[in-house]
């Protein structure tokens, strides 16, 4: 059995995070986002290769998984010639495949249990099986309707208040037939959402919905990248490295934290890190691999990405801070700045 990882995507309501660092490679901790769909997909020993289907940057991606062996997992790169859509590229990954395919959405984090989800699929004998998952406010995502079997019956694109009939909604994570792909035109950008499932649907195909009702997010957008961080510092996420979710600092055995430094937990200190004597480091902080923070500098619920220097006297709030970043001694960063890679911040800056 195959798997397909959608990673094409630019990322651009992440932006200036995304310019130099694809999506589906932005850390979540210490380690970068797809790692963690790679390890749901681990579940199920059935999944002997993992094809990730790219477009935006290839390079980036290949060069920080390789041949996936560090993950444990054998890795294939294939690269649309052009944006194909979410039914072109994987009906462009899958060529030459006959057996039953896993497919996520690139930009997913979820506790999914992914061996249900396909044996589910098998019992049904079912040409596709789609995971749904439950949200408060439905208006704003397109629903998917299901009968008392479970088996799909309608999609509602962002339904008015008096349309609203469920509450589940696609949640990126696929179990597909690739005898179904006759129906996807070669190398054209074509939507799985709104061409294939539908097809599935007027066919009469046996098409059928899992609702996973454990954590999914979507971390495609700043507030929502922040929310993964906090909701596994909380434990309503039960991934992340080990005791983070303690209420306790996290820090790297190789991380130097100087007398009189202060760290409030929860927050984590990966490899390398320094936080020299007087500074303080709140909860909710997240210091990426070799930051510095020097002395009496304050990070208050910053994701810091690695490599950046906070200054003497600095003051940020809960930011996303981007690789190799200088912010001057005295500078104040607000809670809701996004500084891309390299972003130089002057003495006394305020941003």
């Amino acid at each position: 059995m195959k798997a397909i990882l959608l990673a094409g995507g630019k990322g651009t309501r992440l932006r200036p995070l995304t310019l130099h660092t694809p999506k589906p490679i932005v850390p979540i901790f210490d380690r970068p986002f797809l790692s963690y769909q790679i390890g749901l997909l681990k579940q199920l020993p059935e999944i002997d290769e993992v094809i990730l289907s790219l477009n935006y940057q290839p390079r980036r991606l290949e060069e920080t998984f390789g041949d996936g062996s560090g993950l444990g997992m054998r890795l294939r790169y294939v690269v649309e010639p052009s944006p194909l859509g979410t039914g072109g590229a994987i009906k462009y990954a899958a060529k030459g495949i006959d057996d039953t395919i896993v497919v996520f959405n690139g930009d997913v984090m979820t506790s999914v249990d992914v061996a249900a989800v396909v044996a589910l699929h098998k019992a049904r004998k079912a040409k596709a099986t789609i995971v749904l998952t439950p949200v408060d406010n439905p208006t704003a995502y397109g629903l998917v309707e299901t009968d008392a079997e479970g088996n799909v019956r309608r999609f509602l694109e962002k339904p008015k208040a008096d349309e609203i009939t469920c509450d589940t909604i696609n949640a990126g994570i696929y179990v597909l037939e690739p005898d179904t792909f006759d129906r996807i035109p070669k190398d054209t950008p074509y939507s799985i959402e709104r061409g294939y499932f539908p097809s599935l649907v007027e066919r009469g195909e046996t098409f059928v919905a899992y609702v996973e009702r454990g954590y999914w997010i979507d971390i495609g957008t700043p507030e929502k990248y922040r929310d993964v961080h906090r909701d596994i510092f909380d434990g309503r996420c039960p991934l992340g490295p080990a005791g983070i979710s303690s209420g306790q600092p996290v820090v790297a055995p190789d991380a130097k934290v100087e007398p009189g430094a202060v760290l409030e937990g929860p927050c984590f200190l990966d490899a390398g890190v320094v936080v020299k004597a007087g500074a303080k480091i709140g909860p909710y902080t997240v210091l990426g691999r070799s930051v510095l923070v020097e002395e009496d500098a304050r990070v208050d619920g910053a994701i810091v990405w690695p490599n950046a220097r906070i200054g003497r006297d600095a003051a940020v709030g809960a930011a996303l801070v981007g690789r190799s970043c200088y912010i001057g001694k005295n500078a104040e960063v607000g809670p809701q700045a996004i500084l891309g890679d390299k972003t130089t911040l002057s003495d006394f800056t305020k941003a």
